[in-house]
């Protein structure tokens, strides 16, 4: 297989369909299934070296929370005028009861959010000294569910799936996937039929997204769940096909996306290889890029666009996001303005 480039008459299409089909994503329902987190930012300015230890000691000047990990994939698609399902595992304590406060001013229903008293809410806190990181700290459980609690997941799935047209698994490595409960979710949406696209973690085994519809990987994770190393891994044009037929032929999905971070991404549609050039023109941070992507290739695949043209638009969002410090969604107003501005170099 050959990367080749996206084509004149594809280019002339896309545009058309950015200009004029775009408001035909609105109002799409999809299910998203994983791990949810919560996001502490806090935010200060460095003057001094702590006396206590080598350390910077940061003044801090405000404090935020966001959605994080699946749930800000959920709340990307909202922003984006789609509809969500959101179905998923924390902790009765405080760090829930906040994710659930702004969940519901995010318009993101949490009906499906299952309550293990075993495990925390997953909570990230990252301390910044204005767009530099300083630390984060994490506090969370990754060991995987009890089957009590797989049982409660497996109803609120089936119950939620009916009205969804298609659904994102978001892996975070944070025990939700095991391997019995991920086939059996791809297994249950099969049975609805339902596609599956897989947002995988590079500690989770290839063999347990066994079956999905599309798996997108960064470019890392495609690296390290193919597991082609050594003499096989040669820098060269081919490097990055030999690894995404490893994956595909291994995990038995047809489709791949790969992000490449400031070079695009890679599309194998079962058919071709297809670079997509990155449309980022600021970049301050990351964070949440890829909850942006998952999300908008969800609502443009679903409703019919093909995977090439899902992928130009999902880095059009990503290009929106990485202009803002630390993980927020993509606005519906942003996306048409960079759209606007933007569209016409694709």
């Amino acid at each position: 297989m050959v990367i080749t480039e996206l084509s004149s008459r594809e280019r002339e299409v896309i545009r058309e369909k950015v200009q004029n089909q775009l408001e035909d994503l609105q109002g799409c329902h999809l299910l998203v299934v994983g791990d949810v987190g919560l996001d502490e930012y806090v935010i200060g300015e460095v003057r001094r070296i702590s006396p206590e230890a080598p350390v910077p000691v940061v003044d801090v000047i405000k404090q935020e929370r966001r959605l994080g990990l699946a749930a800000n994939v959920a709340q990307n698609i909202v922003s984006l005028k789609g509809q969500v399902s959101l179905v998923g595992v924390i902790g009765e304590d405080e760090a829930g009861q906040q994710l659930f406060r702004l969940l519901e001013e995010g318009l993101v229903s949490y009906e499906g959010l299952v309550k293990d008293p075993s495990r925390p809410t997953t909570r990230k806190t990252r301390i910044l000294a204005e767009h530099h990181h300083v630390v984060r700290v994490d506090q969370e459980k990754r060991d995987y569910l009890d089957s009590e609690i797989e049982g409660f997941l497996f109803q609120e799935i089936q119950q939620q799936l009916p009205s969804c047209k298609g659904v994102l698994l978001e892996d975070y490595g944070k025990g939700l996937f095991s391997r019995e409960v991920t086939q059996r979710i791809i297994e249950i949406c099969h049975q609805s039929n339902k596609q599956v696209i897989v947002d995988p973690h590079r500690t989770t085994p290839l063999e347990y997204y066994r079956g999905a519809d599309v798996i997108k990987p960064n470019r890392d994770e495609a690296l390290i769940l193919s597991g082609v190393i050594g003499d096989e891994l040669r820098d060269g044009p081919d490097t990055l096909v030999k690894v995404a037929e490893t994956l595909l032929n291994k995990s038995q999905i047809k489709n791949l996306v790969m992000t490449l971070g400031k070079d695009g991404m890679l599309v194998f549609d079962g058919h071709r290889a297809v670079r997509i050039p990155t449309y980022a023109q600021e970049v301050y941070d990351v964070t949440g890029a890829g909850d942006t992507v998952l999300a908008t290739i969800g609502m443009s695949w679903f409703s019919g666009w093909s995977l090439v043209e899902s992928c130009v638009l999902a880095n059009m969002a990503a290009g929106v996001v990485v202009q803002h410090v630390g993980c927020v969604p993509c606005k519906w107003e942003e996306l048409k303005h960079f759209l606007d501005k933007y569209g016409d170099k694709v």
